[in-house]
């Protein structure tokens, strides 16, 4: 093989995982497998589509190698095929941010929308957390709050909210989280909590981003779960 063969065929294997991810609807389903393993007919519901068209979109992801599944029972469970996959993902929604001005402008059209959510920074949650301040709700799916949530969080899913209420203290301010800062479950949490009259937050960052930021004091890493 020579030098010029050696590029082609290198930088052709490259294109197979950017022409994977030219449909926004494989992103997001990799976006919602960043949580944990899911079903087909679970990111059909999630996402949606329909079963054959998420599966469809899961052979390309596993043609990519960007997804694995196994069998249980009678579904199919995939989930990301490397943590690699993760962190390519953070990497291409920060540049997006920085360099196309589209993903600003949607981004902030929406969120003026929303100019009487309150957003509270990791720094003050930690500080109110460690006074006893707040109660910190996981407003996902009971699996991927079991898969990995924030230490001291309580999963109230957001379709539960309503019902649960009455077992959230009133003096304390309330902080919801779910997948990260593209999610919207914690904002319609947020719309309720305050609805009826609860102080109410939006923590935006996702429990990966936790995971790797808070560290114990002597450099290990807080476990979640």
């Amino acid at each position: 093989m020579n030098e010029r063969d050696f590029k082609d065929n290198l930088y052709k294997e490259f294109t197979r995982i950017g022409k994977c991810l030219s449909s926004p609807k494989r992103l997001e389903i990799l976006e919602i497998l960043t949580q944990g393993p899911k079903s087909v007919e679970a990111l059909s519901k999630i996402t949606s589509m329909s079963i054959a068209n998420v599966s469809q979109h899961l052979q390309t992801l596993h043609h990519a190698k960007l997804v694995v599944f196994k069998k249980r029972g009678n579904f199919v469970i995939y989930e990301l095929a490397d943590p690699a996959v993760l962190h390519f993902l953070d990497s291409l929604y920060r540049l997006s941010e920085k360099q196309l001005f589209e993903v600003q402008h949607i981004k902030n059209k929406f969120l003026d929308q929303l100019s009487d959510i309150e957003e509270i920074s990791l720094e003050e949650l930690l500080s109110r957390r460690e006074a006893g301040e707040v109660t910190l709700i996981d407003v996902r799916p009971k699996d991927e709050f079991e898969a990995a949530h924030i230490p001291g969080a309580i999963s109230i899913p957001i379709e539960e909210l309503a019902e649960q209420l009455d077992s959230l203290p009133v003096k304390s301010k309330i902080v919801a989280y779910c997948r990260g800062p593209y999610c919207l479950m914690s904002v319609k949490a947020i719309e309720l909590l305050k609805s009826r009259g609860l102080d109410a937050a939006r923590f935006s960052m996702r429990v990966q981003d936790w995971n790797t930021i808070i560290t114990k004091p002597t450099g290990e890493k807080e476990v979640i779960g």
